[in-house]
């Protein structure tokens, strides 16, 4: 009798109830929250199931996040040789392969001043840093948490990593990829804000034929050009630029619907769980946690302000020929807050499309918060 007592209370200590914090409890609430939004109203599915199912799996069983050194047989958790893929930036790299898979840039190339907005959208990013610096981080930790401004997930991640802020890589990253998934909430009322309705419904000309030429040379010269000024953009903006040629030179099909597919959503999964997985309660639950919320989701207003109000400026400097709307797009949620420009302009009119417009300052964004991400580290001396 005495034996089936012990093993049924072994048994039931193994079970996770007796480890459960509040803290727990609370994350695995945020977990099913992410989950909701995902599933029930498609807030970005592909990043918020993994990372919220990462978030969940971590506060149900913390040892699926074990360092390999703190393993009594060396052999860390599931999730951690997942997130070490994350740390040496391996994973955010291949997701910029798939992503310039993915990516028409005809849009820029057949309008180049689209390059002019995607760089004002990344005002945000340097008002985070500053923000960050006021509330006390680090140089390196306020640098890491302002990337979170261009609403750019992977370039968050490689950048925290490369600044060795892994402490706050988890909150970066899930308040980088939760701003991605609010765009069409956060952003309409600001455009709708800083315009007047004549601006919404201005309508504008079509844009030109891309050669096939023009689309070939643009990743080649666009990675000398980029790469040679900053070369520690090369892992982002190299690979971006590798998968577009991939897409572009029309040779090398198989690779091209390789990376844009099956290596992405691979990528995708490993990135997703392993972020969610740094979210444990004792992680996540801090000041520092809020704080980096609070200057993301601050950064990534200023940054959709800075695009909208550059745009106005277009529109002045052409004598109403650009819809300051297309500014909003210049953050890097890729196609995301491009549609959002087309829903707010066809809210003012109907026969009013500014999708392909937008898309030229929204891809820009991919290339600008790079190029911000390979500033940072220059600056801080970081290869």
């Amino acid at each position: 009798m005495d034996y089936i007592t012990t093993t049924l209370g072994n048994l039931v200590h193994q079970t996770a109830f007796f480890s459960l914090t509040w803290g727990n409890v609370i994350m695995i609430a945020v977990a099913c929250a992410f989950l909701y939004l995902a599933i029930r109203h498609g807030f970005e599915p592909l990043l918020l199931v993994p990372i919220a199912f990462g978030m969940l799996l971590v506060n149900i069983y913390p040892d699926i996040m074990l360092h390999a050194e703190d393993a009594a047989n060396g052999t860390g958790g599931l999730l951690y040789y997942f997130y070490k893929l994350d740390e040496w930036a391996i994973l955010p790299s291949l997701i910029f392969l798939g992503v310039g898979a993915l990516t028409d840039f005809g849009p820029l190339i057949a309008n180049p001043k689209s390059f002019l907005l995607g760089a004002a959208a990344q005002f945000g990013i340097f008002t985070a840093y500053l923000g960050a610096m006021a509330l006390g981080f680090s140089d390196k930790a306020a640098a890491a948490v302002s990337i979170i401004g261009g609403a750019d997930g992977p370039t968050s991640i490689f950048l925290a990593g490369k600044l060795q802020q892994t402490a706050i890589m988890g909150p970066i990253a899930v308040a980088a990829y939760s701003y991605m998934a609010l765009v069409p909430i956060i952003q309409p009322p600001i455009m709708k804000l800083l315009t007047t309705e004549k601006e919404r419904k201005i309508k504008m000309e079509q844009l030109r034929p891309v050669s096939k030429l023009e689309r070939i040379l643009f990743p080649i010269i666009v990675t000398i050009v980029v790469c040679s000024i900053l070369p520690t953009t090369a892992p982002l903006v190299g690979m971006l630029m590798l998968g577009n040629l991939f897409r572009e030179s029309g040779v090398v099909r198989q690779l091209s619907e390789t990376a844009s597919n099956a290596l992405m959503y691979i990528v995708v999964i490993l990135l997703g769980t392993s972020v969610g997985a740094t979210t444990s309660a004792e992680a996540f639950l801090n000041w520092d946690t809020i704080k980096i919320v609070v200057l993301g989701l601050v950064a990534f207003m200023f940054g959709t302000a800075a695009g909208v109000l550059f745009g106005k400026l277009m529109c002045l400097a052409t004598r109403g020929k650009v819809n300051p709307l297309i500014g909003s797009a210049g953050v890097s949620a890729v196609p995301m807050a491009a549609r959002v420009s087309q829903k707010v302009g066809a809210e003012a009119d109907p026969t009013n499309f500014l999708l392909m417009h937008a898309m030229g300052p929204n891809v820009a964004g991919v290339i600008g918060t790079a190029v911000a991400a390979g500033t940072f580290m220059a600056i801080f001396g970081v290869m």
